[in-house]
C-alpha cells in the first residue's frame, strides 16, 4: 500500500489524477487505478468523483494526515536499514603519550558521531599493543613504529612524527643539550620500547656515552624523576608546554629526531564495522595537531 499512498499524496499535492500523473510518470487512468485500490483496501472512499476527476470528501482530507505519517515512517525505516546506527564495543590500545594527546580528541569525536559505540581503552608499550592486535584481543592500537616488518594479515597507518627533546631539571639552565648528556645522570628511556631504541641509535650516531643512572619505561615517570633533579632525558614530547611547569624542555635543533607513532588493527576482523569509524575519527585529529603544533612532522606512508 506504500505506492498507493504516495501516489495518493501526489494527487493532493498537483490536485488532479492527471496533474499526478505526469509528475509521477504514471498515466491518468493508472492513478485513478491505485486510487481505487486504495479505496478498497481502506473500505471507504476518499474522492468525490466526477467523471474522470475526483475531489478529496471529508475522509480524505483526514486521510491526508495519516498517509504522511506512514510515508514519512516509512522513509526512516529505510534509511535506518539501509545506515543502521553501529553499535558495539570497540577495544582499543594506546602507548602513554597517545592517551594524553592524540586519543581523548579522537574518542569524542567517535562519541559525537557514534554515540552507541562503546570503547574499552588497553594502556601499554607498543611491543605489547602489537601483539594483541594480532591475536585479536584489540581492534586497534595506536602505538610507536616498530622496527621490524608487522605481520601482514595487520595494517600499518603512519600518522606522526614525535619529536625528542631533551628535559633537564628546572634549575638547570645550561643550553648546551650535548654537554648535559655526557655529563649529567640519564634517566634513561627503556631500551626495550621502541621508542627507547630510537634513543639508542640517535646517541650511538652522534658517539655520545651517557652515564645511566635510571632506565624507565613510563614517560610520565621520567619526567616526574628529572623534576626531582635526578638526572636529564630524551623523550618524546607531543606538547612541550604540557610539561614545561615541572622540567625545561630543550630542542635538539638540527639534530632533532623523531619517533613514527601509528595505528595498527585487524580490517578482516571488524565484523562489527566499528574500526572504520575510530581510523577515519583518528585521521581527522592528527590533522588538527598538527595544524596547531608545528612541530608534529607528518608522516609519509611506508613504501
Amino acid at each position: 500500500m506504500i505506492r498507493e499512498l504516495k501516489t495518493f499524496l501526489a494527487v493532493v499535492r498537483h490536485g488532479t489524477f492527471a496533474g499526478a500523473g505526469t509528475r509521477i510518470g504514471l498515466t491518468q487512468s493508472a492513478v485513478s487505478a491505485q486510487m481505487q485500490k486504495l479505496e478498497e483496501a481502506l473500505g471507504a472512499p476518499l474522492f468525490d468523483r466526477t467523471g474522470r476527476s475526483g475531489t478529496l470528501n471529508p475522509a480524505g482530507h483526514e486521510a491526508v494526515v495519516l498517509a504522511e505519517q506512514i510515508v514519512g515512517l516509512f522513509s526512516e525505516m529505510g534509511a535506518r536499514v539501509a545506515s543502521p546506527m553501529l553499535r558495539g564495543v570497540l577495544r582499543v590500545g594506546a602507548i602513554q603519550t597517545a592517551q594524553l594527546g592524540l586519543l581523548p580528541d579522537t574518542l569524542a569525536t567517535l562519541h559525537a558521531e557514534h554515540p552507541q559505540i562503546a570503547v574499552r581503552v588497553l594502556p601499554g608499550p607498543s611491543l605489547y599493543l602489537l601483539g594483541m592486535v594480532d591475536s585479536g584481543e584489540l581492534d586497534a592500537a595506536l602505538m610507536v613504529q616498530p622496527t621490524f616488518e608487522i605481520p601482514n594479515e595487520l595494517v600499518w597507518m603512519p600518522l606522526l612524527q614525535e619529536p625528542f627533546h631533551l628535559i633537564t631539571p628546572k634549575d638547570m639552565l645550561s643550553d648546551d643539550w650535548r654537554a648535559m648528556l655526557e655529563t649529567c645522570p640519564m634517566v634513561r628511556y627503556d631500551r626495550t620500547s621502541f621508542g627507547g631504541r630510537v634513543v639508542e641509535k640517535f646517541l650511538k650516531a652522534r658517539q655520545i656515552e651517557t652515564h645511566d643512572s635510571f632506565e624507565v619505561q613510563d614517560i610520565e615517570a621520567i619526567v616526574r624523576m628529572v623534576s626531582r633533579g635526578m638526572g636529564v632525558s630524551l623523550i618524546p614530547v607531543t606538547h612541550a608546554r604540557s610539561i614545561a611547569r615541572d622540567v625545561r624542555v630543550l630542542s635538539l635543533g638540527e639534530d632533532t629526531f623523531y619517533r613514527e607513532v601509528g595505528l595498527v588493527f585487524r580490517p578482516e576482523g571488524d565484523k562489527l564495522g566499528l574500526t572504520r569509524p575510530f581510523v577515519e575519527c583518528v585521521a581527522r585529529t592528527v590533522r588538527t595537531m598538527r595544524g596547531a603544533h608545528p612541530d608534529l612532522k607528518k608522516s609519509a606512508p611506508r613504501a
